[in-house]
């Protein structure tokens, strides 16, 4: 059955986007949904590819319109969130929708939609190896590295609010589990 919806959620640094994209490879039906935000594109990012690129006064617009899912203001003027379109757009093509996305919006979409949703948490297997990963990445600052790691601890909270926490601590191990977990799911 098309128009289910799969979220995941994890720290920085847990493999959440690597599972995501082997799950988008399985024939599992699967379109990812973009997510709006209020920053800026960054790099080659394109609207409607990484995301949807709205001014604050755009996104706030939508919020007073009723527009998200979910939304949050993570820093003043800067906002993410889902798109009821978006969810729309791609029940109506047929498929299953799957997001990655924070672990508030992740709580928030499954409250939402309640058991047409599977939430599945991707943990690391503790914060020393998530410090590890962050690093060997090259991507952030070591100030970053550790608001990350601050956030994650925070993060990790959320975990008993998910359907399914996967600990991955072997990458190909916890592709093969989030396979599974996902067919069972989508095949109910």
């Amino acid at each position: 059955m098309a128009g289910k919806l799969i979220i995941f959620s994890a720290p920085s640094g847990a493999g959440k986007s690597t599972l995501v994209q082997h799950l988008l490879k399985c024939n599992f039906d699967l379109e990812f949904s973009i997510s709006a935000t209020s920053r800026a594109p960054r790099g080659v990012e394109k609207n409607g590819v990484e995301y949807y690129f709205l001014s604050p006064e755009e996104f706030r617009q939508k919020i007073d319109n009723k527009e998200f899912i979910e939304h949050e203001e993570v820093y003043s003027n800067l906002y993410y969130g889902t798109l009821r379109s978006e969810i729309d757009r791609i029940s109506d093509n047929g498929k299953n929708i799957i997001f990655d996305i924070d672990v508030a919006g992740g709580v928030n979409i499954k409250k939402y939609f309640g058991d047409r949703a599977l939430s599945i948490f991707v943990a690391p297997p503790s914060i020393e190896i998530l410090q590890e990963r962050l690093k060997g990445r090259g991507t952030d600052t070591e100030e970053m590295i550790k608001k990350r790691i601050g956030k994650a601890d925070f993060e990790m909270s959320f975990a008993p609010k998910f359907d399914r926490v996967i600990v991955n601590d072997d990458l190909e191990k916890a592709k093969t589990e989030v396979e599974q977990v996902v067919g069972e799911f989508l095949n109910k």
